[in-house]
């Protein structure tokens, strides 16, 4: 048996139980049981959480005390019930990767408990990609913490079914769009099942001199600037606003599960979005189960934002945000027969 610590614990979020618990549960109850979808391409109703047939969610992975209530929406969106099998796939921060890597772990520990690694999913899946797959050692396990930011919220959700809950953490490494679709087909009949969760590890923008980016764009009409040395503030909307459109763009894309858009447009950008491979892993999962199927599109998957919020308002080029946004993939949701 090999554990995986709660290495983060006591300094990204709570090492106590009791506070962690109380911290999560607040969050949850904070939510709205309608929430507005967040950058939609054309008006779109609220929805009502949590919801039927949702597969995936995109959530965010900063200090708890940061992005704990945007992360909140994600998983409030989820119907537990007949879920069997999380997978949640997070960006490389500190390895070099260029293909994804399973744990070596038998179970991750939380403050709240332990949740068992599903090493029989895992070797099946190294046997369908054979060669595709790399193992993280459990140093480079316990240093990420893009996977380790959501265990708390995943323990949290299946609380009441945890001993039946099993988890396959993949590391996702620099993928080139093709490795992303390839990835994306190795696991696509995992998320077509009704059994399995997806949780897709990412911030979005990180913006500020310390990320050596400062992307601006004053109104769409003109081009973006980098600012910093004469250019230090805003000409235009303020920048924390050109930092939102920015985000909304890509969420766009991301929301019309257009995979091939989405690395344009971070070709185009250079947004610093940090888990845009794990995303593209998802998009071109459901790209392989709905070839040719725009999101959006009647009885297709639906992918929608639900959250968006930022570190803090970057007022001139010296300040820094990150931003967090969550999203929920949901399948059409079969009808069933009564007998």
């Amino acid at each position: 048996m090999t554990v995986r610590r709660a290495s983060h614990a006591g300094s990204w979020y709570a090492d106590d139980a009791e506070v962690l618990d109380e911290e999560l549960e607040s969050w949850l109850e904070a939510v709205p049981a309608t929430v507005d979808i967040v950058a939609a391409s054309d008006e779109a109703a609220p929805v009502t959480l949590p919801m039927d047939g949702v597969r995936a969610i995109i959530g965010p992975h900063a200090g708890l005390s940061y992005s704990g209530a945007t992360a909140a929406y994600a998983y409030k969106s989820i119907n537990t019930s007949g879920i069997r099998r999380v997978f949640i796939l997070g960006p490389s921060h500190h390895v070099f990767l260029r293909r994804c890597a399973f744990s070596q772990c038998t179970e991750y520990e939380t403050p709240l408990g332990r949740i068992q690694v599903d090493r029989e999913a895992i070797s099946e899946l190294q046997c369908k990609g054979r060669g595709a797959w790399e193992s993280m050692g459990v140093s480079v396990d316990e240093d990420e913490h893009s996977l380790e930011m959501h265990l708390p919220y995943i323990y949290k959700t299946f609380e009441h079914c945890i001993d039946d809950i099993r988890l396959v953490p993949i590391l996702v490494g620099n993928l080139s769009f093709e490795r992303e679709q390839a990835f994306g087909a190795l696991l696509a009949e995992y998320l077509e099942s009704e059994e399995n969760l997806f949780v897709i590890s990412s911030d979005f923008c990180h913006w500020g001199s310390r990320f050596r980016y400062t992307w601006y764009r004053e109104s769409d009409d003109v081009r973006a600037v980098e600012l910093g040395g004469r250019r230090k503030g805003a000409q235009g909307r303020p920048i924390w606003k050109s930092i939102e459109r920015l985000d909304f763009d890509g969420m766009r894309a991301i929301s019309r599960l257009d995979h091939a858009g989405f690395r344009q447009y971070l070709d185009q950008t250079e947004n610093t979005i940090c888990g845009r491979h794990p995303i593209g892993v998802l998009l071109g999962a459901i790209s392989h189960l709905f070839p040719g199927h725009p999101g959006g599109a009647d009885n297709g998957p639906q992918l929608q934002f639900v959250k968006y919020a930022q570190s803090s308002q970057v007022a001139d080029a010296s300040d820094s945000s990150v931003s967090y946004a969550s999203a929920y993939l949901q399948f059409p949701v079969k009808e069933k027969r009564i007998r």
